[in-house]
C-alpha cells in the first residue's frame, strides 16, 4: 500500500516521504496512529496545504519529547525476577514491564524499544522513544533480589561471583573429604599393611606345624 508519511517513522522516511508498506502495517498502526495518509490525489493535495501546520506542530512536540527525555534518560529502574543459577529468567521482563516502572515520567508501553522481552540478570540498556526523533536510553536492573540489584548496579557480576564461589566451596569440600579419608587410616592399619620402614628387612613367614 502506498502512503504518505505525516512524522518521521523509523526505517520507512521522514515528513511527506510517500512509500510502499504491507497493507496490514498500515491499516493497524500507521493510519490508526495518525502517522500517515493514504497517498491518493486528495490526500497528497491536502497534505500540501497542511505541510506548515504540521511541520509546526511536528516541531513543538518534538520541543516537549526533548524537555521530557530530561527526566527519562539515564534514569535507572529495578526488575525483581526468580531466575536459574546460570542467570536465565523464569520468564521474562516486558516492554509493559518497563513502562509500568517509568509511568511516573508518562512514558508508555508503545514508547519503549524492545524487539524481543529481556531473559536474562544484568543491567539492560533499553531506548525509549519519546518522539520520532527524540530517543533517550534508561538501565533496567534484572535482579533476584534488592541486593544482587545493588551490586550489579556497582558493577560485579553476581552469576560469576557466585559460580566461583561454589567452585571455592566444592574445591575445599573436595579437599576435606581426603584430609578425612586420610586420618581415618593413619597409625591403624593391621601390621600386615604396614610397609616397613627403610633398610628393615621383612620377618620371614611362620613355618607351619607340618615343617
Amino acid at each position: 500500500m502506498e502512503i504518505i508519511l505525516l512524522e518521521r517513522v523509523d526505517k520507512l522516511g521522514a515528513m511527506g516521504d510517500v512509500v510502499n508498506v504491507k497493507p496490514g502495517f498500515a491499516r493497524n498502526y500507521l493510519l490508526p496512529q495518525e502517522k500517515a495518509l493514504r497517498a491518493t490525489k486528495a490526500n497528497l493535495a491536502r497534505f500540501e496545504a497542511e505541510r506548515e501546520y504540521l511541520e509546526a506542530r511536528n516541531a513543538e512536540n518534538r520541543e516537549k519529547a526533548v524537555d521530557a527525555g530530561k527526566g527519562v534518560d539515564g534514569s535507572n529502574v529495578i526488575v525483581i525476577r526468580n531466575a536459574g543459577d546460570t542467570g536465565q529468567l523464569y520468564g521474562s521482563v516486558s516492554a509493559r514491564d518497563i513502562a509500568e516502572l517509568l509511568e511516573d515520567k508518562d512514558v508508555k508501553r508503545n514508547m519503549v524499544v524492545l524487539e524481543t522481552p529481556i531473559k536474562a540478570l544484568g543491567l539492560h540498556e533499553v531506548k525509549v522513544r519519546l518522539h520520532p526523533e527524540v530517543t533517550v536510553s534508561v538501565t533496567v536492573n534484572v535482579a533476584r533480589t534488592e541486593d544482587e540489584a545493588e551490586r550489579q548496579a556497582k558493577g560485579e557480576d553476581v552469576i560469576a561471583t557466585q559460580l566461583a564461589e561454589e567452585a571455592a566451596d566444592m574445591k575445599e569440600a573436595n579437599a576435606e573429604r581426603a584430609a578425612n579419608a586420610v586420618s581415618m587410616f593413619e597409625g591403624d592399619a593391621p601390621d600386615e599393611f604396614v610397609a616397613p620402614e627403610e633398610g628393615e628387612e621383612e620377618a620371614p613367614a611362620a613355618k607351619s606345624e607340618e615343617e
